[in-house]
């Protein structure tokens, strides 16, 4: 009989659940939504196309690699769609699909959420803070 060490009965069991959260819509979608540009991208394009350079500047932070890698994954999940228009030079233009925009509503109420409830996140984040710094 082969038995295995609580080290590899632990491995096991992480492999499993991480297996399980690759698998899960849930956690899939809101890991998504929690990168990093992802909704400063998705609200800039709530209000219509957007051009490459408009949303660089719109969303000021994020480097020119990392708004062209956000748009790309955004494209293959199917929520923002590029177009090219044949003219010299070539316009590229991002939008919301109609996937994407229903996610809309979804965001308008985490928004919503967080700044009913911000100030109180900041109040517990504080007294756990001071107790156990001390």
């Amino acid at each position: 009989m082969v038995t295995s060490s609580a080290h590899e009965r632990r491995a096991g069991a992480r492999s499993t659940f991480l297996m399980s959260m690759a698998a899960c819509p849930t956690h899939r979608v809101l890991d998504r939504l929690g990168d990093r540009w992802v909704s400063l991208i998705l609200k800039e394009l709530a209000d219509g196309p957007r051009r490459h350079g408009e949303l660089a500047r719109a969303v000021a932070g994020a480097t020119q690699k990392m708004l062209t890698q956000t748009l790309r994954t955004l494209q293959r999940d199917g929520l923002v769609a590029r177009s090219v228009t044949d003219s010299t030079p070539a316009r590229v233009e991002y939008r919301l699909t109609p996937l994407g925009e229903s996610l809309l509503p979804v965001m308008a109420l985490v928004t919503q959420w967080a700044e009913r409830h911000i100030h109180d996140i900041d109040t517990a984040r504080a007294t756990y803070d001071a107790v156990t710094s001390s």
